[in-house]
C-alpha cells in the first residue's frame, strides 16, 4: 500500500488507509456476493477513527494489470470518508459507463486506489501561458469548467501526462471541450490535492 506524504492538511495514517482499502474491497465483494473472512477486516475498531466520519471529496480507482478498470468520485464534500469510499467502490466497479460491470472473475485480479481530497480552490490566471506557470505537477488535482461542461484529472494522471500542455489538452477533450481551450482566459479553473492509498499487488491475485 501507498500513500501520497506531501499533502499538508491531510492526516490520515497510512494504516487508516489500510482500513479504507479494506472496505472498499469488502463493498465490491458483498456486491459480487464473496463470503468475505472477518479476518480479513477491516474490523469496528479499525473504522472507528472520527476522520471517517469527516466530509471529504472521495474518488475509488480500480485497475487491472495496470490498465484502469473503473474510477468514480466526488469532488464535494457531500459525504463522509466512509460513506464516500463505499458509495464510490461500487460506482467504480459497477457504473462506471465506460466499462462494463466488474465480473466475479476480475476481482481477484483487482488493485483499489482510494482518494481522500481537499477543498478545490480557484486558480485565476490570465490565460494559457500564465496557468501552465501556476499548475503544480504531480500535486494539483486540476477541474476545468465553461459553463456546463466539465472534468477533472486526479494528481495520479499526471504519470501518464507529465507534460502541462498535454495534460490540459487531454483534460479539456475529456470535458467535450476544443482541445486548446486552455490557451483562454474565461475557462474556469480549480485545484486540489490528494492524499491516496492504493493496494498492492500480491503473487497469485490479490
Amino acid at each position: 500500500m501507498g500513500a501520497d506524504s506531501g499533502n499538508s492538511g491531510l492526516t490520515l495514517s497510512v494504516e487508516q488507509g489500510g482500513s479504507l482499502l479494506k472496505l472498499a474491497r469488502r463493498t465490491i465483494a458483498g456486491k459480487l456476493a464473496i463470503s468475505w473472512p472477518a479476518a480479513e477486516g477491516p474490523g469496528p475498531e479499525e473504522l472507528s477513527p472520527k476522520i471517517f466520519q469527516e466530509r471529504r471529496g472521495v474518488f475509488v480507482t480500480l485497475k487491472i494489470a495496470g490498465q484502469l478498470r473503473g474510477c468514480i468520485g466526488s469532488l464535494a464534500a457531500s459525504a463522509t470518508i466512509m460513506e464516500g469510499v463505499q458509495r464510490n467502490a461500487l460506482n467504480a466497479a459497477f457504473d462506471d459507463p465506460r466499462f462494463p460491470p466488474l465480473g466475479l472473475e476480475e476481482f481477484d485480479r483487482l488493485l483499489i486506489e482510494v482518494s481522500i481530497l481537499t477543498t478545490p480552490r480557484a486558480l485565476s490566471h490570465a490565460g494559457g501561458d500564465d496557468l501552465l506557470e501556476r499548475l503544480r505537477p504531480h500535486t494539483d488535482g486540476v477541474i476545468i469548467r465553461r459553463g456546463y461542461q466539465a472534468a477533472t484529472f486526479l494528481p495520479q494522471v499526471w504519470d501518464q501526462l507529465p507534460e502541462s500542455e498535454s495534460f490540459l489538452t487531454h483534460l479539456c477533450l475529456k470535458a467535450g471541450l476544443p482541445q486548446d481551450a486552455w490557451h483562454h482566459r474565461e475557462l474556469e479553473v480549480q485545484t486540489y490535492q490528494v492524499q491516496h492509498f492504493e493496494e498492492q499487488a500480491r503473487a497469485g491475485g490479490r
